[in-house]
């Protein structure tokens, strides 16, 4: 199903009514992230930052890349762990072609069809399954993510907190949260229990490979210096760019990363370096996603 799947799908995503409602939304991103950079703008200078962009070790950035792609090889490894509760049943190969199409619409289409739509959408017609279980496994997909998120978040605080008391009680509250989180999906997703414990690690690595990743971009400009409070604020800032109020994340990852700097008193350059450099390898890597825009990514074998 070539370019009439993506045709046809393009239309039961976005009627015509909904059009001017996209366009809106696509309008709103924009300027938000226009904002978001040319606030950070005013407080640092880009040339410094383009400087050592030059000055970097691109080794380090190629294995920045490398990590980048293994957390979302492990995070489209998850998402498949939610649809085969459900009773979809892709290949990992398949549903790696699906999930990296969805980071491409994510990024380069922001204000059409989103990627957690169109694999709704695409499972919908090809597996027969319920717009309502297939979104579901998405959105506890990403509450996988985020918990992943807070987790390392909560770690790193304590690391770089100097009041002990106050991360200490921090650190105590993840086991009760968990707690919290797991009866919530059994009273709500009861469907998804069994993978709970399985996607809860697997969100945790992919999060800790992020981590890794942002290191060895830091590696790459001899940053070696209180890399706890830039990974701390890296987590932070991941957190927000989820929230759907720019394009993929850009600008509000800068702004946190430029409040952070302030706070805990980094080199700002250095920071908005970090967040620039990780939005980069994920504009590139998901480029790779245009490969499936006119090739369903779902192959025969598993229709």
């Amino acid at each position: 199903m070539p370019q009439q799947f993506n045709t046809s799908l393009s239309k039961e995503v976005h009627p015509p009514k909904r059009r001017a409602v996209n366009i809106l939304k696509l309008f709103f991103k924009l300027v938000v992230t226009a904002v978001c950079l040319w606030y950070v703008s005013t407080k640092i200078n880009w040339a410094l930052t383009w400087q050592l962009l030059q000055q970097s070790n691109k080794w380090w950035l190629f294995a920045a890349a490398v990590l980048f792609i293994l957390s979302k090889i492990v995070s489209s490894f998850r998402l498949n762990i939610f649809f085969k509760s459900i009773g979809v049943h892709l290949s990992e190969t398949s549903n790696l072609k699906l999930y990296w199409l969805g980071m491409f619409y994510n990024l380069f289409l922001p204000g059409g069809i989103g990627g957690d739509a169109y694999k709704v959408i695409a499972l919908n017609r090809n597996k027969k399954q319920s717009i309502k279980l297939l979104s579901a496994a998405i959105l506890l997909d990403r509450i996988s993510g985020v918990a992943g998120l807070a987790i390392l978040a909560a770690i790193y605080f304590a690391l770089i907190s100097t009041q002990k008391s106050y991360s200490t009680s921090i650190l105590a509250a993840i086991i009760p949260a968990l707690i919290v989180y797991y009866f919530f999906i059994r009273k709500i997703f009861p469907t998804f229990i069994p993978a709970f414990t399985n996607t809860l690690l697997l969100g945790l690595l992919v999060q800790a490979l992020q981590v890794l990743c942002v290191y060895c971009i830091m590696f790459s400009i001899l940053l070696t210096a209180q890399q706890s409070a830039y990974i701390f604020i890296f987590l932070l800032s991941s957190i927000v760019a989820i929230l759907p109020f720019t394009i993929g994340g850009l600008g509000a990852r800068e702004v946190v990363f430029l409040w952070g700097s302030t706070l805990f008193l980094l080199d700002k350059h250095q920071s908005i370096y970090i967040s620039i450099l990780f939005y980069l390898i994920t504009l590139l890597v998901s480029l790779v996603g245009l490969r499936w825009v006119y090739k369903n990514p779902i192959t025969k074998e598993n229709l």
